[in-house]
């Protein structure tokens, strides 16, 4: 339950969270937990410095990211579910890298490693330890048209696959703009993967049904995100869930958002009077839906 004497006393989940055994790690996720929280989904963050290259590396990488949710429920207490993917700027400055080196067998091989990284988290997926994969996507600056059509390409074949298998997806893409959000939703179509199954990592706060064009979004909750989201929460028919991307990173403390946000902007939003039937499904029907129970 909340913190006693809050505005709200449910359940509080946080969609977006990441964690670094050199960062703040167990400390990070206290700080959530003292805040309020009860549960994270805790994202895999890759090594932008050096990606896995093989599917042992990848298998290795994700395994890792298991053990950290483990701790954080035996050690901090939370409830943690866990996604698992490679996130789309690992690919494509792989992508960038290989080919410079190797041209057009370099483009296999980053292509191939993509696929791999993807097959290596769905057997998590299948084996109970993994609850959705991501965080994938898109470039979210610009790029060649080649790795752009690529990453498209790849994105769809993943479609493809969560709607053979039955995850949900969290997507890194681009920016503030709607089209974003048609382009996903005609992707999701052409896959014949249901909208609701796709999960709008960093959602501008604007969820009216009528731009998130069924995708779930999961808003990005800085302080300056909670008028819009106000304004349009009762036009967000399939509703949203709340997020910080916080990155666990000593040398941006603090970044994207830090680990008590989510807490504290649910307490807001709800002294605010946002319809509470609205926090239930961002922090418990939501969750259980896209990702199954904890």
């Amino acid at each position: 339950m909340g913190v006693q004497g809050l505005a709200w006393q449910g359940p509080i989940l946080d969609n977006h969270f990441h964690l670094n055994r050199n960062g703040r790690y167990l400390d990070a996720a206290k700080d959530f937990k003292n805040a309020g929280g009860t549960s994270v989904v805790l994202v895999h963050c890759p090594d932008f410095s050096a990606p896995p290259t093989t599917p042992e590396g990848h298998m290795q990488a994700y395994q890792d990211t298991i053990d950290m949710a483990d701790s954080v429920r035996k050690e901090v207490g939370l409830g943690v579910r866990v996604v698992l993917g490679p996130h789309p700027a690992a690919f494509a400055h792989q992508f960038i890298n290989w080919v410079e080196h190797d041209g057009e067998s370099g483009k296999q091989r980053a292509m191939e490693n993509y696929r791999s990284s993807i097959d290596e988290a769905v057997k998590f997926y299948h084996e109970g330890k993994a609850h959705a994969i991501g965080e994938v996507g898109r470039p979210h600056w610009k790029v060649s048209d080649e790795i752009w059509d690529l990453s498209n390409q790849l994105l769809l074949e993943t479609m493809k696959l969560a709607a053979n298998d039955g995850f949900a997806l969290q997507l890194h893409v681009e920016g503030e703009l709607e089209s974003t959000y048609r382009d996903m939703a005609a992707m999701a179509e052409k896959a014949g993967l249901s909208k609701n199954r796709l999960v709008r990592h960093y959602s501008p706060p604007n969820v009216d049904s009528a731009i998130t064009q069924g995708i779930t979004p999961s808003v990005l909750i800085g302080k300056g995100a909670l008028d819009t989201l106000l304004e349009t929460a009762d036009n967000c028919h399939e509703g949203f869930l709340l997020e910080t991307d916080y990155m666990d990173d000593l040398r941006r403390p603090g970044a994207v958002l830090g680990p008590k946000t989510v807490p504290k902007r649910t307490h807001q939003l709800v002294a605010a009077g946002i319809d509470e039937e609205l926090m239930w499904r961002a922090h418990v029907d939501l969750p259980d839906k896209l990702y199954g129970q904890e």
